[in-house]
């Protein structure tokens, strides 16, 4: 009996050590495939974290350089709307030189480019979406200010952060724990509280106005072009007798707000799901919007520009102003594609409260009480949505199942 054993255990010993073999193959194969892909997410987390770093410095400088620029003596003031639409351009010639290294070659960008905006012309179009959608929004966002308070339209206008939040779940499927809504309620009280105290409080009389303006992606720097046209309108006192409707005000504002929420996850989605690379789509998005901005300079400052000329007060610290705010653009491309608009929000909040601290050792500026409240929300609603994340319910894989049946498996 004994050695009717021992024989089948030497039979069956070369099947199972072929079986174990190619089990450790399999191991192996698998392990191979899984190397890659864990360090492509390590560089994609990277990436995150250091381009949300990076747009937080960039937004506090470009706000304290546009501060310096708008506040010295003596010099020519250069037309905004002109700043922006440079701005745009230096984003396309950026963008061109990245997607030259990407290509790893000239003739390679070329034919990228060729291929992107003349063969594949429908991913153009796709593009077309979000900058009809901004300039609709431009032209609510001009009719809201009309009819609404300052401070209303300031609070009002921040409900776009709520907006990008329900897109991100509508759109992209991507779920918020409960803790995360708070966080992005929390966070614009912060916003609110930080801007109204900026620009409306009485610290600003002797410390000139901060600019805190973000750095726009590529397509909506049509709509910073019209906001600062909207800021000198707001905070103008209103002498004139104009016909004032409020609940339209609200409604142009509200609607607005949805609009800037929807065009921001749609260029989300398609920076990240699109197979066009990230600086062809950049370049897609400026040129779009360049016509409309200098449609936007023409009907703003035409006057200006016949009389004075189109590059009247530029000098080099401008032009350092509109080139840092020109690569923020595309550090804005950078967060969206790897981040999010969520947390890109996040980090443009923060850096309005960086500027401002750093505006205190710079300019002289003195902030209220009112300020310190704001800028304590903004930093809890950070820390509130990194450390309560959305975790989806436990659910064992169907491999986990099967694995355990066999285990527990009685013995025949």
């Amino acid at each position: 009996m004994g050695e009717k054993k021992e024989s089948i255990a030497i039979n069956d010993s070369p099947a199972l050590i072929e079986e174990t073999v190619e089990m450790k193959k399999n191991i192996e194969v698998n392990d191979e495939i899984k190397k890659p892909a864990a360090s492509t997410q390590k560089s994609a987390k990277i990436i995150k974290y250091l381009s949300l770093f990076i747009l937080i410095a960039q937004n506090a400088l470009n706000v304290l350089f546009m501060r310096h620029v708008r506040s010295r003596p003596g010099t020519t003031m250069f037309l905004s709307s002109v700043s922006v639409f440079w701005g745009e351009i230096m984003k396309l010639v950026l963008g061109f030189f990245l997607l030259i290294g990407e290509q790893k070659g000239l003739k390679n960008a070329v034919l990228c480019l060729y291929t992107n905006f003349f063969v594949e012309y429908k991913e153009l179009l796709k593009t077309a979406v979000p900058a009809l959608i901004y300039s609709v929004q431009n032209i609510l966002l001009y009719h809201a200010v009309s009819h609404l308070e300052a401070a209303t339209f300031m609070v009002t206008y921040q409900l776009k952060i709520l907006t990008t939040a329900i897109f991100t779940v509508l759109i992209l499927r991507r779920k918020l724990s409960l803790f995360q809504w708070i966080s992005l309620l929390v966070l614009f009280s912060g916003v609110v509280v930080v801007q109204y105290d900026i620009k409306f409080s009485n610290a600003k009389k002797s410390a000139l106005l901060i600019n805190t303006t973000t750095t726009p992606s590529s397509i909506e720097a049509t709509t910073e072009a019209l906001k600062e046209f909207t800021s000198s309108t707001i905070l103008t006192s209103q002498k004139d007798a104009r016909y004032q409707n409020s609940i339209l005000g609200l409604g142009f504002v509200i609607t607005a707000c949805i609009l800037s929420g929807f065009a921001g996850i749609y260029l989300e989605k398609m920076l990240k799901y699109s197979k066009v690379s990230l600086w062809t789509r950049n370049m897609q998005l400026a040129t779009l919007s360049l016509p409309l901005l200098f449609a936007i300079t023409m009907i703003k400052d035409g006057d200006k520009v016949m009389k004075d000329g189109f590059m009247q007060g530029f000098d080099l610290m401008v032009w350092i102003t509109v080139l840092i705010n020109a690569a923020g653009g595309l550090i804005v491309a950078v967060v969206i594609k790897y981040a999010d608009n969520i947390l890109k929000g996040f980090a443009t909040s923060i850096a309005i409260i960086v500027s401002t601290i750093g505006s205190i050792y710079i300019f002289g500026f003195v902030p209220s009480y009112i300020f310190i409240i704001g800028a304590a929300l903004v930093i809890l609603a950070v820390i509130v949505y990194s450390v309560f994340p959305y975790k989806a319910p436990a659910q064992a894989s169907q491999t986990q199942v099967e694995m355990n049946n066999l285990l527990n498996k009685p013995d025949a």
